[in-house]
């Protein structure tokens, strides 16, 4: 047989496998990385266990699948929209931040206390201090919850991850041959290929890009074309393949195009990824678990329990209420594929024994699986910890309320977002009756600086919606996309008012219903509203009742304030 029909045999067993897994772990609600590194593990050491005959040639996949990281780095740089993460600017940067060094000097100090080398207790920290991106993001791209403040955290603490993990791989390179010479080299050697990526992006990017979108073959193909040139220049300079495909998925990621490319790229990235996660399984030893199942639990416990209480005692400081202090740190309770990639380079620099990549594979596949089911049963943990958790509400009440005039507000605002920023709009002339509930304090300083009166909190918390005084209110107004949520607003409301006006948000039929059930006057459905704003818009326009030339001016004025304020369609993200 030929290499490239052995090849090819090797790739349909692998694939072949991968589907019959991947269809029973995704009806078990298991995310796919699982999968592809159970078929790893599935050809490797159980294989070899009981055949004693190695099927697939781990070396073949090995270097297919480095491919597969850099596509997958290509697609984190193309993701990356740091403009959605504008309200939560400061724990995103500097919070995420306090998270990654804490848990990294932790980590470093227990690899240390467990025996490995100094290099290794680096590699270590870093590993359980790394969440996991594509695990996260589907999940809450699944639950529909991106958008939310929690989803918009984790959204900023991931890139920072993911940022981070960059600069430790560039590090971890060039050590080696480490010395102040060679640093300073290296260092002026990524300043001008980070130069280089920023005038192309700015200078010459948008015009090969306007004419390659023309044709949908050739924006793949130039795509790639750009990937692979900054790969292959990060090469010859000294540096990973896979950091030169991040930055050039940061070059293109401002593009008009992102979208498009990143469509376009996702089945390529899957393809590869595939292989990388395949290899990394069928390296994992079965005698390491057995033996090291002391450090495997030891470090799980720094992953799923330090980590979490870190990530919400950071937001709590930062004076997120403890809902969404919570939900960002039960999301963010893993090691990620970053970890895996960090491993599995540090391995092939010699850095790293194959017994701690074993570890760290067992280590981040039960965290992601656990993920899973915390996340899923996510408001469960948090009605069964609310009493503990209490002790996080020390931080997030001073100062974060404000009366401007002593007037009682009969308007409540629940929740400043995307609907809440247009319904605000329209109450301008009720500023002195409107009350403005909401939990992201960034959001509650602005509205402060705009001379509103505002409550900041959760709106499930008995102490807020005693402060409400339901009883006096004449409207209720709730743009918060959770259904629980809302339904406990109507019931309390309905207790102590049967006057007052309840206009709710629902995400479906089915939610709406039941609001309707509980006594709602109005529900909202956003996606149906859309469709009905555009009805009315073409029969004005047929009528010839409205300009569509001065329509389509303000809709694109407006559209520049949504942009500077952060807002996105919430399609973006899926």
């Amino acid at each position: 047989m030929t290499d490239v029909s052995a090849l090819f045999l090797q790739l349909g067993i692998i694939f072949i496998i991968a589907a019959v897994t991947t269809i029973i772990l995704r009806f078990l609600r298991q995310p796919q990385i699982l999968a592809y590194v159970t078929v790893g593990i599935l050809l490797g050491p159980v294989l070899r266990h009981f055949t004693e005959k190695q099927l697939i040639d781990p070396a073949t996949i090995e270097s297919t699948s480095l491919i597969g990281i850099a596509f997958l780095l290509f697609l984190v740089g193309l993701e990356m929209d740091l403009k959605s993460l504008r309200n939560v600017t400061f724990i995103s940067t500097l919070g995420s931040l306090f998270q990654l060094i804490i848990t990294t000097v932790l980590g470093f100090l227990v690899a240390l206390l467990l025996g490995f080398s100094s290099l290794e207790a680096a590699y270590v920290g870093l590993i359980v201090a790394l969440s996991s991106t594509m695990v996260v993001m589907k999940i809450l791209s699944d639950r529909r919850e991106l958008n939310t403040l929690h989803g918009k955290i984790c959204i900023g603490f991931l890139i920072m991850s993911d940022a981070v993990a960059i600069i430790a791989l560039s590090i971890f390179s060039s050590l080696n041959e480490f010395n102040i010479f060679i640093l300073f080299i290296t260092i002026a050697k990524l300043l001008i290929l980070l130069s280089l990526a920023y005038l192309a992006a700015v200078y010459l990017f948008p015009s090969v890009f306007r004419f390659a979108a023309r044709h949908q073959e050739l924006l793949l193909i130039t795509s790639l074309a750009v990937c692979f040139l900054f790969s292959l220049a990060f090469s010859y300079l000294g540096f990973s393949i896979v950091i030169g495909a991040f930055i050039a998925g940061i070059a293109l990621g401002n593009l008009e195009y992102r979208l498009e490319i990143i469509s376009k790229i996702k089945s390529l990235k899957d393809f590869f990824a595939l292989l990388f996660f395949v290899s990394i399984g069928m390296v994992i030893s079965y005698s390491v678990i057995i033996e090291k199942w002391v450090v495997i639990v030891i470090l799980l416990f720094v992953v799923m329990v330090w980590k979490p209480w870190l990530i919400m005692t950071i937001c709590t400081f930062f004076k997120y209420t403890k809902k969404p202090s919570f939900l960002t740190a039960n999301a963010l309770a893993q090691a990620g594929e970053f970890s895996l990639i960090l491993a599995s380079q540090g391995l092939i620099l010699g850095h790293i024994s194959q017994d701690l990549l074993s570890i760290t594979v067992f280590v981040t596949l039960i965290s992601i699986v656990s993920t899973s089911y915390y996340v899923e049963y996510s408001s469960f943990f948090y009605k069964l910890l609310r009493r503990p958790l209490k002790i996080f509400d020390r931080f997030t009440t001073e100062g974060l309320e404000y009366f401007p005039t002593p007037k009682k507000p009969k308007i409540v605002l629940c929740g400043y977002n995307r609907a809440g920023y247009s319904i605000l709009k329209n109450l301008k002339k009720e500023k002195d009756d409107l009350l403005i509930v909401d939990y992201n304090p960034e959001i509650i300083s602005q509205m402060i600086r705009e001379q509103y009166h505002c409550l900041y909190g959760d709106v499930t918390d008995e102490e807020i919606i005693e402060r409400l005084d339901l009883s006096n209110i004449e409207m209720l107004i709730s743009t918060i996309p959770e259904v629980k949520d809302n339904l406990l607003l109507v019931k309390k409301t309905r207790e102590m008012n049967k006057k007052a006006k309840l206009i709710i948000t629902a995400n479906n039929i089915e939610e709406a219903m039941q609001l309707y059930k509980e006594g709602a006057d109005y529900v909202v459905l956003p996606y149906f509203l859309g469709g009905e704003h555009a009805s009315e818009m073409i029969y004005r326009i047929r009528t010839n009742k409205t300009d569509i030339k001065e329509e389509r001016r303000k809709h694109l004025q407006h559209l520049k304030e949504r942009k500077d304020l952060g807002h996105e369609h919430p399609h973006n993200h899926h």
